[in-house]
């Protein structure tokens, strides 16, 4: 467990990186759209409207409102499964990798600001 210190650390960096994010012209995620995007960035494909709910413990309808959104700014993608045309699979985007490729740099500096 981290002790007191690690953990303001931790925050510091985390408010850095989303104070810049702010501060910049792009799009503006909530926690939940931004926890959505990274699962789909970082775990293993495919990942369904289901699979999502179910990982991250929210309701599909809240699943939905946020691909939704997500959608709208071209960080994902939504596509019918053609195994299964019942399911519709999340997928990435060229945009939402550069977003995500951006905000990694954010955390980067934020932690090196942040560092003694």
């Amino acid at each position: 467990m981290a002790t007191g210190a690690e953990i303001l650390q931790l925050l510091s960096v985390w408010r850095g990186a989303i104070c810049e994010s702010v501060r910049r012209d792009g799009p503006d995620l909530s926690a939940r759209q931004m926890a959505i995007l990274l699962t789909v960035y970082l775990s293993p494909p495919p990942h369904t409207v289901r699979g999502l709910s179910a990982d991250l413990k929210i309701s599909k309808p809240a699943v939905t409102r946020a691909l939704d959104t997500m959608g709208r700014l071209e960080l994902i993608r939504r596509r019918r499964d053609q195994a299964d045309r019942r399911s519709v699979l999340v997928q990435r985007t060229v945009k939402g990798t550069v977003f995500l490729s951006e905000f990694a740099e954010l955390v980067a500096d934020a932690q090196k600001q942040d560092q003694p």
